[in-house]
């Protein structure tokens, strides 16, 4: 590319790929810079795969207005209307429903897979963006009217501003010189599809053990998704146990209102850890996503805070775009700064106390059952954080 271009998308995940969507459609000039090849065509009958995601109301919204929505069948989208939580014995709990916000519905549960592959095949429709696959950022120099990135493959970018939306491991970051703040919980999760014997439900729930929550998201028609969390080494031998056992055993710690599993369709499991970036901007470059922060996934919200991300740094710069000023300038990211940090701050915070609660001493446990009956009762309360987590 000869010409300078506005925006270089370094990632072309969920969130790099609805930033470039976003820029794009607004009449922005955007490469996206993705270290693999596009995303493949995902048959209507494929099985659901592991990674699956919960996109609040505030991501579909942002789905919805870069044009990508419309590309997720809804053969392959949930949607859920009620969220609930209990203690370990399954007696106390707190129960949310979309109805008391007279809303139809929470959000849905999407595959990733097919939430990526919607939003490459928006950016195929909008003239603006460049996708160059099979490339990696090399070396990063910023300057005062814009930067150069070199490819691993010899090409040479310019552009006024570089988001760096290449996950937890991000290459833009380190050429950045971005330290993080890391923590490793010593836990992992389990992520088991299944095949249920109640038909689809639309009821997304979570129960705190001391070894850490058990979850369902739940997917269309007879399919879950479940979510085990405890010690690195019981989580390694569950996954390890054969499709019956491995049934038999979520049929016997799983609580009974998962209505029953009929086979065992998938496996994986994950280390659970936080990352989070010592600052999101640099003149020219800014962060969003995995590449700014990762938090324990308990609440599901890893995706949405990215979506999150996208939404502000292309609210700004395409405003600034449109007045006629620097898109990439550091006064335009330095405000998406100031947005974003704190709400994560707040988000890690809360989880932080929801992991040290339930997983704690005894006591801490007692009180946080405790806590799970005491917010049950206060409508108002619960109606103010379910605005705040569906970012409505």
């Amino acid at each position: 590319m000869d010409e300078t271009l506005d925006a270089i998308i370094v990632g072309g995940g969920m969130v790099g790929a609805a930033v470039a969507a976003a820029l794009g459609q607004a009449g922005l000039r955007v490469a996206v810079v993705e270290g693999g090849p596009p995303p493949a065509a995902i048959p209507i009958e494929a099985p659901f795969d592991l990674r699956v995601s919960s996109l609040n109301l505030a991501s579909q919204r942002l789905l919805e207005e870069v044009g990508a929505w419309d590309h997720i069948p809804e053969a392959r989208r949930c949607p859920f209307r009620h969220i609930e939580a209990s203690d370990a014995a399954d007696k106390r709990h707190i129960r949310f429903s979309a109805e008391a916000l007279e809303l139809p519905d929470f959000g849905h549960f999407v595959e990733n897979r097919v939430i990526r592959q919607a939003l490459w095949r928006r950016l195929e429709e909008i003239p603006e963006v460049t996708t160059l696959c099979h490339a990696r950022p090399v070396a990063w120099l910023p300057g005062g009217h814009h930067s150069l990135m070199e490819l691993d493959d010899g090409r040479m970018l310019a552009a006024r501003l570089v988001v760096g939306a290449d996950g937890a491991g991000s290459q833009t970051r380190e050429l950045a010189g971005i330290a993080t703040r890391d923590e490793e919980y010593g836990q992992r999760a389990l992520i088991i599809n299944v095949r249920t014997r109640l038909p689809q439900q639309d009821v997304s729930w979570q129960r705190f053990t001391p070894a850490g929550p058990q979850a369902m998201l739940p997917l269309p028609g007879h399919h879950a998704s479940l979510v085990w969390y405890d010690g690195a080494e019981a989580t390694l031998a569950r996954e390890a146990l054969d499709d019956e056992a491995l049934r038999l055993a979520i049929e016997h710690d799983f609580p009974a209102r998962l209505g029953g599993v009929e086979a065992v369709l998938g496996r994986a499991s994950f280390p659970i850890r936080r990352r989070h970036a010592e600052r999101y901007v640099r003149s020219r470059l800014a962060l969003v996503g995995d590449a700014a922060h990762v938090i324990h996934p308990l609440a599901g919200q890893g995706l949405n805070l990215g979506l999150q991300d996208a939404e502000a740094l292309s609210r700004r710069v395409i405003a600034a775009f449109h007045a006629g000023r620097d898109p990439g300038g550091y006064p335009v990211l330095a405000g998406y700064a100031r947005e974003r940090r704190p709400q994560t701050l707040a988000m890690i915070a809360a989880m932080e106390t929801f992991h040290r609660v339930f997983t704690g001493a005894a006591p801490l446990r007692h009180a946080g059952a405790a806590g799970l009956a005491l917010a049950e009762r206060l409508e108002g309360a619960k109606r103010v954080v379910m605005r705040h987590a569906l970012g409505v």
